[in-house]
């Protein structure tokens, strides 16, 4: 694998080796591997990891097969993915409702990552997650192409610089916005849901915004933090749970009215800015 990058026009004059560790995040024993093949070319030749790179130089990797490890997941049907984003390093696609995002068990081929890896697989490339969506939500959900790119992405949630928008429909009329910020933590009398527990809980905020209020409300959320259920959770915790939701609503309808309508990223390499809109969506 073959990775050529140009540093941004924003890149910080650093050495080799603070770039793949503390830029890029390559783990050590891949920088080894590096280190000693020699496989690292600053403008098309070879570099030490002692030399300094600056903005517009273009930095090219070679790492070997087995340098990472990868979790086989059978091939499932391409024709299945809609792509909202993609370039060499990650993937966005539209995920509909009622689809895992990747599979749990061996056996498993229905899933989102099944289908993604069957549309990677002409490319040689392979899907790697990110994140993940329940499997009653839709919309956009990102994918790694390489294990280069993964820890970087991993980041960039982790410090909320991939904000995600959701559109979601609640029961009852929210007149105004909220901010939740309730600890969520498990149900013990029901594995498959969670519960607000703000004792042993972890941290959850949730912005929500109204776009229309009525017997039924139509919301945006934003979230601060990725736990479980965490929007279905905070609403229910408002008064106010999502329509059609099969664990937290009381309110049927043909699918849980949740959708993750908007994505923005900055690129990790060449710090563009990205924004990725899942159509259609709930209401627009």
């Amino acid at each position: 694998m073959e990775y050529a990058i140009t540093l941004p026009v924003n890149q910080k004059e650093m050495t080799i080796r603070e770039l793949l560790e503390k830029e890029w995040l390559v783990p050590r024993k891949v920088r080894h591997f590096l280190r000693v093949r020699k496989n690292v070319r600053k403008n098309g030749a070879p570099v030490m990891f002692h030399e300094h790179c600056q903005a517009g130089d273009t930095i090219t990797l070679t790492i070997e097969e087995d340098d990472y490890t990868y979790q086989e997941v059978a091939l499932g049907d391409k024709n299945k993915i809609v792509v909202l984003y993609e370039d060499d390093h990650l993937i966005v696609v539209n995920k509909a409702y009622g689809v895992k995002t990747h599979p749990n068990q061996a056996q498993e081929t229905d899933t989102l990552l099944n289908d993604l890896a069957a549309y990677l697989a002409p490319k040689k490339q392979r899907p790697y997650v990110v994140h993940r969506l329940d499997k009653e939500t839709s919309g956009a959900i990102l994918f790694a192409k390489n294990p280069l790119v993964l820890p970087i992405l991993g980041r960039l949630l982790e410090q909320k610089n991939i904000y995600r928008q959701y559109q979601a429909v609640v029961s009852g009329h929210l007149a105004h916005a909220v901010t939740i910020t309730k600890k969520i933590g498990r149900d013990r009398h029901d594995r498959r849901k969670r519960i607000i527990d703000e004792r042993n809980g972890q941290t959850a905020i949730t912005h929500v915004t109204v776009h229309h209020a009525g017997r039924k409300s139509q919301v945006y959320c934003q979230l601060e933090t990725g736990r479980t259920h965490q929007i279905r959770v905070h609403l229910k915790s408002i008064g106010h749970p999502i329509v059609g939701d099969p664990l937290y609503g009381t309110q049927k309808a043909p699918r849980l009215m949740l959708h993750a309508s908007q994505m923005h990223l900055e690129h990790p390499f060449s710090k563009e800015k990205i924004v990725v809109t899942a159509t259609p969506g709930l209401w627009e």
